[in-house]
């Protein structure tokens, strides 16, 4: 018997979509390929091998790396507080988990760079005890933080709050302290949601721009990310050289999804396995 659908049928649907997908998605990162590979091999490597670009690269990575890992330990503790905890204000602690997927990333960099500049609440105490932070990479590591927080939070905190907590009160009937029963019962429930914030922070901080090119100072080889030597290539009108450093950037974001794919197939699997 037929089953009556909301949308049109397999292939008009197909269509649809893969009309707007390409519209949107695949022509243009064809068109910026297309303007990479037109410098030639010889060209196109030497303009993606330079020690600069080398450089940012190494910044950009690193610092995307390190930040995911901070939100890795902080989101989980996040999520852990707002699901495990009852406390006034939750409400309002729980919307600003969101606030930086809301806020503009370049007003997050001047807030940033206000907090933790010479002159700022936080960088004028911290740079008398010798850490600089604004204008340095660990500035560039704290916006790359701030935006990957949410991808963590939300994606940790539903998963922990359906873990049951009869699981929690039998492994301590059983003779668990609480971190044996953290480790064994309910760290392996969450290491499928918590590699998955990792991975899409991760993805999210290596393309970011707007909430670190105030806080970065901008330095060649020391503070300069990818994405503001695309920029900085851009004003030169080097559509060429920015293009190609593009398709590098465009490569490893492709591999990250595949790998975010991948864990979130593994999550998946390991949910319906259980």
């Amino acid at each position: 018997m037929s089953r009556n659908r909301v949308i049109p049928g397999f292939g008009l649907s197909l269509g649809y979509a893969t009309l707007y997908t390409s519209l949107i998605v695949f022509i243009p990162l064809a068109a910026l390929a297309a303007e990479g590979i037109s410098l030639g091999g010889e060209r196109f490597w030497a303009v993606v091998s330079h020690p600069q670009a080398v450089a940012s690269y190494t910044l950009s990575f690193g610092a995307a790396l390190t930040a995911a890992l901070i939100n890795l330990v902080f989101g989980l503790l996040v999520a852990w507080v707002l699901v495990r905890y009852s406390f006034p204000g939750k409400r309002i602690a729980d919307a600003l988990v969101d606030l930086p997927f809301a806020l503009p990333t370049a007003v997050a960099g001047i807030a940033l760079t206000a907090l933790y500049g010479r002159n700022g609440w936080f960088g004028g105490p911290l740079e008398a005890l010798g850490l600089k932070i604004a204008y340095a990479p660990a500035g560039i590591v704290v916006a790359l933080t701030f935006i990957g927080l949410p991808f963590v939070v939300r994606t940790v905190q539903p998963v922990l709050a359906g873990l049951e907590r009869e699981l929690e009160e039998a492994a301590a009937s059983l003779g668990a302290d609480r971190w044996q029963t953290f480790r064994r019962v309910l760290l392996p429930a969450l290491v499928p949601a918590l590699l998955t914030g990792f991975a899409l922070a991760f993805a999210r901080a290596v393309g970011e721009y707007g909430s670190v090119v105030f806080i970065s100072g901008n330095m060649p080889y020391r503070t300069e990310i990818t994405p503001l030597l695309i920029y900085s290539k851009l004003e030169q009108y080097d559509y060429a050289g920015a293009s190609a450093l593009g398709v590098m950037m465009l490569l490893f974001s492709f591999l990250l999804l595949l790998a975010i794919n991948a864990l979130q197939y593994w999550s998946l699997r390991r949910q319906g396995g259980g």
